[in-house]
């Protein structure tokens, strides 16, 4: 690492609202970082919590001065991002959600990828975890790409230009000259921002040495209500920038589509039950056979609940998409004429 005094003074910004069960153990792996504390500070934007997330952040507090809180009114997630780009001393900042944790190295790996690869943006590998049996089972299911899709940093130990990363680090002129996060947008703004800044000619680096983990949401009414909403927010990304889409956005839209045509063509004709019958049959049969390969990797103790995992993030996806597409089209923001000086 290079001598503390050229290091840059990086911001992390973690959105909380009602996260008492996980910021404590965020917090703490900001404690164990080996970058340099004088050259850190950690920003706990609360979106007015309620459930004693105020009273544990004030407790974490105590012996840390690198650790500030901000009050973040709107209660939602973009808007949390852009008070930590305003509030922010840091020359680079650094994404997180309340509920991950990152390894020590975590913000020295950020500083050396973003300065070695002149990138204007790096992130790196996201892994999925749970706490309770339950959510062991569904985090088995989001580590699939039967289950979540392709995305590069899920998968890959390759490093590369890509198009976008988890938890990701900027420089912090590039966040203000993008005119930051999209407040319009409840989920996906961190895919739209990143598709404003490679569309305004700046570059996304993946290196699968910044680690990070994510836990999931603790049961099923939950893991169904966060991918119904990605649907929903991924298709209105999508009409903002047609060409953000990719294959893997469309595969679960389409199979609740066929669900859909061939439930109704059902009632009044046999080829709708041929349609319905080979759509529902299809997905059963592929859906047991990754759950079985699924078990035999991350224990067969999930297998009884995999199946159910697959379908809810397969079917709350495509429902939110179909959903999204009702809703009125949005502008997107201007890009600016250059990213850095």
């Amino acid at each position: 690492m290079p001598a503390e005094n050229s290091l840059p003074l990086v911001s992390v910004v973690i959105p909380v609202r009602n996260e008492a069960r996980h910021i404590e153990a965020c917090v703490d792996a900001f404690d164990r970082q080996t970058y340099p504390r004088d050259r850190l500070e950690v920003l706990l934007v609360d979106g007015l919590s309620e459930d004693g997330t105020g009273e544990c952040i004030a407790a974490l507090q105590a012996g840390r001065p690198w650790l500030k809180t901000f009050p973040n009114p709107q209660k939602i997630t973009p808007a949390a991002f852009n008070v930590g780009i305003r509030e922010a001393r840091g020359e680079v900042l650094i994404i997180v959600g309340a509920h991950s944790e990152v390894g020590p190295e975590f913000v020295a790996e950020n500083v050396r990828a973003l300065r070695e690869s002149g990138a204007d943006c790096v992130g790196g590998r996201w892994t999925i975890k749970g706490r309770t049996p339950l959510e062991e089972s569904i985090a088995a299911a989001m580590s699939s790409p039967f289950g979540v899709g392709g995305a590069r940093y899920r998968y890959s130990a390759s490093a590369g230009d890509t198009d976008t990363v988890p938890y990701a680090c900027y420089w912090r002129e590039v966040l203000v000259a993008l005119g930051g996060f999209d407040e319009r947008l409840i989920r996906n703004q961190d895919y739209e921002l990143n598709w404003r800044l490679r569309a305004a000619g700046g570059r996304i680096y993946y290196d699968p040495a910044i680690a990070s983990s994510y836990y999931v949401k603790r049961d099923w009414r939950g893991l169904w209500r966060q991918y119904y909403q990605y649907g929903v927010w991924k298709i209105r990304v999508i009409r903002m920038h047609p060409r953000s889409g990719r294959l893997r956005h469309y595969v679960a839209p389409a199979f609740v589509a066929s669900l859909l045509v061939g439930a109704l063509l059902a009632l009044v004709s046999p080829w709708g039950r041929l349609l319905l019958g080979l759509a529902a049959g299809s997905y059963l049969l592929a859906n047991l056979a990754v759950s079985i390969l699924t078990a035999a990797r991350f224990g067969w103790r999930h297998l009884p609940r995999l199946p159910l995992a697959f379908a809810i993030l397969h079917i709350s996806w495509g429902v939110g998409f179909w959903r999204g597409l009702l809703q009125p089209r949005m502008e997107p923001l201007p890009l600016p004429d250059r990213l850095r000086e």
